[in-house]
């Protein structure tokens, strides 16, 4: 049982940590359609990049909590 608790645990801190991530992104991508043309085009480089990385985040937490279940 302990283990189930376990999983349980570490499911939920993950999944909490994908939406973060996840909302991380969204808010990035809303600050360049806010923003538009009064950003740099390097600006925006680094605005794409942080989404992506925090994308890339998110997913690394969802394959954890998939790969976990599945043991």
């Amino acid at each position: 049982m302990g283990d189930d608790v376990k999983k349980a645990v570490d499911d939920v801190k993950d999944g909490a940590s994908e939406i973060k991530h996840r909302t991380t992104a969204e808010i990035e991508k809303a600050k360049r359609d806010i923003a538009g043309d009064d950003m740099t085009t390097g600006e925006k480089v680094k605005s794409v990049v942080h989404e992506d990385v925090e994308r890339t985040k998110a997913d690394v937490d969802k394959a954890k909590r998939e790969v976990r279940d599945k043991i």
